[in-house]
């Protein structure tokens, strides 16, 4: 569980994979685009700092988080070479129950992409209860959480190339 004083976007970029010679893709809810943004900044960084080429990382942006899985499915489509694909998003509680069919939908979307495609798929949708939680997340007191999606991109990527 988080706390107030902890940064959950620390890492320690020796024990990681390099990047030099990885492609990720990256689809960006342009709906709550302060929050998301702040999410893509943090994932794109880890990722130059961790040796990926900035040509290397591709952002293809869609209207909302719901989106966010067609717009991953395509990009796996179109880009044969893509090692890991990061959907990011920001959902904020409202009065309706639009976030939880928003959010269900996003996640079960995301998992299925993941028991269907050939590369990981890396859920970075933030579903929070106000924008003041969102923020803290995208680069405010609780760190990013762009930058831990890239680190688990890496990761993952790893993983899947020692699987082949």
């Amino acid at each position: 569980m988080a706390t107030a004083n902890k940064n959950l976007s620390e890492y320690d970029k020796t024990t990681l994979p390099n990047g030099k010679d990885f492609k990720v893709g990256i689809v960006v809810s342009e709906w709550n685009d302060i929050v998301t943004n702040g999410l893509y900044t943090g994932a794109q960084e880890a990722l130059i700092d961790c040796g990926l080429l900035a040509e290397n990382v591709i952002r293809w942006n869609v209207p909302g988080s719901f989106e966010l899985v067609y717009g991953a499915r395509k990009m796996i489509e179109s880009m044969e070479d893509l090692d890991a694909v990061i959907v990011i998003g920001c959902v904020v509680k409202g009065e309706t129950m639009h976030f939880e069919f928003v959010c269900e939908g996003v996640t079960h979307g995301i998992k299925d992409l993941n028991l269907m495609a050939d590369i990981p798929v890396i859920f970075c949708v933030l579903t929070d209860n106000n924008m003041e939680q969102s923020l803290a997340r995208s680069g405010g007191v609780h760190g990013n959480k762009g930058t831990e999606a890239a680190i688990a991109a890496l990761k993952m990527i790893e993983l899947n190339r020692k699987a082949e």
